[in-house]
């Protein structure tokens, strides 16, 4: 019933709305429902996703209670991290944000491909600051899911001086964040995408890893985890240097992937719109990045998968690809709040039918071998 509403109610009105009113308004309409007595109660009534032990796995020392995360972008300024949290997801990123405020790049920036189940947006970071983003996870108060903090550097911030900016993220939110995010992998922001490769990308990762045990020794507590973004628009060989100095750098995983530059097999009239495109075109690349990491880290980096995941079966895909957890974003534009139990219940079915008794026995059940 409640997909039903969406689809044949909330949708179209939304749809009617330019992609970026559109997200503010349902942006604001959860951060109205948080802060609303019994707001969350009702949403995790309306959505919450029933608890399956099947679906709970350890990742990083954090447990999360299913592998369905929201990806970042969407809350980018963590204004309605209680609503989101009561959705049925096992954890949630918030970000990109950048140390100084920014507007990101003019409008219009985000534009709809029904016919291709897709997005294509050039947001450019558009946030806050990290200064605000604190305020505003301090006033969300204690999680109801971990939440990770993805964090990027300034448009005007040369790549020589970005790891600063990265670190000024962390000093800013490391109180706040269960675990942390470095995008280098947005395409748009100018030669951010550089900072994947060689020595940029050697210096960025020991600046950030540095970081982070300075603020764990001034604040104490366990090691928080650390994972990089990556593009999908790397050569088979880019991307085994890529991983490989990721591993070297002693990080915690990789997420994969961000969103591609590729429009390859598109149908709508804005698939030539510059920016990054989302969704259902990116499904099979993505995949294909997660088990050429898992293949090449013999399984040794864990993985978050993101892109193109609509249906169970995409979400499986990339686990038997190696992912321990996945992400979603476009899809819940296109398919409402309901996919979140969706995915989850039939991810319990097709455990069952594999014989597996948790998520955790699925992850990279289709590279055994390594050689997949």
């Amino acid at each position: 019933m409640l997909d039903l509403f969406y689809k044949k109610v909330l949708k179209p009105l939304l749809f009617r709305l330019s992609p970026e009113n559109a997200h503010h308004l349902t942006i604001h309409g959860l951060h109205l429902a948080g802060r609303f007595p019994g707001g969350t109660g009702l949403l995790r009534a309306m959505y919450r996703t029933k608890q399956s032990k099947a679906l709970t796995i350890q990742v990083g020392g954090i447990e999360f209670l299913n592998p369905i995360g929201l990806a970042a972008g969407l809350d980018k300024n963590a204004v309605a991290v209680p609503a989101f949290s009561s959705l049925g997801f096992g954890f949630m990123e918030v970000g990109t944000v950048t140390p100084k405020a920014q507007p990101g790049n003019e409008l219009p920036r985000s534009f709809r491909l029904p016919v291709d189940a897709a997005l294509v947006n050039r947001m450019g970071f558009n946030n806050v600051g990290s200064e605000q983003l604190a305020a505003n996870l301090h006033k969300a108060g204690v999680y109801k899911i971990p939440i990770a903090v993805n964090i990027g550097k300034n448009k005007v911030t040369a790549n020589e001086f970005a790891e600063e900016d990265y670190r000024k993220c962390i000093r800013q939110l490391y109180r706040y964040g269960d675990f942390f995010v470095v995008n280098i992998s947005s395409p748009n922001t100018p030669d951010l995408r550089n900072l994947q490769h060689g020595d940029e990308l050697r210096k960025l990762l020991a600046a950030v890893k540095d970081e982070m045990e300075l603020q764990r020794k001034q604040l104490g507590g366990s090691e928080k985890p650390v994972w990089v973004k990556i593009a999908p628009d790397v050569t088979d060989v880019e991307l085994g240097f890529m991983v490989e100095t990721i591993v070297e750098s002693g990080v915690f995983g990789i997420i994969a992937t961000n969103t591609t530059l590729s429009r390859q097999g598109l149908r709508h009239k804005h698939a030539l719109e510059a920016g990054g495109l989302s969704g259902k075109p990116l499904t099979k690349r993505s995949t294909e990045v997660i088990r050429r990491i898992y293949t090449q880290t013999k399984g040794k980096l864990p993985i978050i998968g993101s892109g193109g995941i609509f249906t169970a079966e995409d979400a499986y895909d990339k686990i038997r690809a190696g992912a321990s957890l996945i992400e979603v974003y476009t899809a819940l534009i296109y398919e409402g709040p309901g996919l979140i139990k969706r995915l989850n219940a039939g991810l319990v079915q097709l455990l069952r039918k594999d014989g597996y008794t948790n998520i955790s026995q699925a992850v990279g059940a289709d590279c055994q071998t390594f050689d997949c």
